[in-house]
């Protein structure tokens, strides 16, 4: 499965989506969301269990990472393979990652047998996915920068003119910054910030 083919950027989205599918009264409500951790896929699960306490069934599927290895698929009770696969299936179809589909299904009194279980939860899956944006992201490598609070003009002109993101900062008389560096710029970045005097970087893993 190629999420990418370019190593310098990956698909994915960046605003949660919601969709519905009705079929024989079942109701399938799908979620999808941008995530990074599986941490925060566990929240966003255990907030929709709180939502939806009457659901019958509440499965799941999500890819993080650009290495295709960080995935996992639930059926939450519905027969084996009916709703994880063809949810992460979606995922997959679209070539995206960190991101997490869950869909929610309220009983409508039919047994819909396992082929519409799985075109109702592919189904839901693709509306959801069809109604937020796939944007390309540029891959980043992490990194601590350690500098006095007189080097900030400095440092920031870096992270700016080579399109880092900065992902944490704590500015006092000595400053920490946690930024994104493009895969690309990597080789300019460090050389430019290990040109400033006393700035100390450290990749994070």
């Amino acid at each position: 499965m190629a999420i990418t083919d370019d190593k310098d950027f990956y698909k994915t989205i960046t605003q949660p989506s919601s969709a519905e599918f009705k079929d024989r009264g079942s109701k399938f409500f799908a979620f999808a969301f941008p995530i990074e951790t599986v941490e925060e896929f566990k929240k966003h699960q255990q907030q929709l269990k709180k939502e939806h306490p009457k659901a019958v069934h509440c499965c799941f599927a999500y890819r993080i990472g650009l290495d295709g290895n960080n995935f996992r698929s639930s059926d939450d009770g519905e027969p084996s393979g009916s709703a994880g696969k063809p949810i992460l299936g979606q995922i997959d179809s679209k070539e995206i990652t960190n991101v997490a589909v869950l869909v929610v299904r309220y009983w409508g009194g039919t047994l819909l047998g396992v082929p519409g279980l799985i075109n109702a939860y592919k189904t839901a899956t693709s509306l959801a996915l069809q109604v937020t944006p796939i944007v390309q992201k540029q891959v980043e490598l992490k990194y601590k920068i350690l500098f006095d609070y007189t080097q900030m003009n400095e440092v920031m002109m870096v992270i700016k003119q080579y399109n880092c993101t900065v992902i944490e900062q704590e500015m006092q008389l000595f400053c920490n910054i946690i930024t994104g560096v493009p895969t690309n710029r990597k080789e300019e970045v460090l050389y430019k910030l290990n040109e400033l005097r006393a700035v100390e970087i450290t990749p994070i893993t």
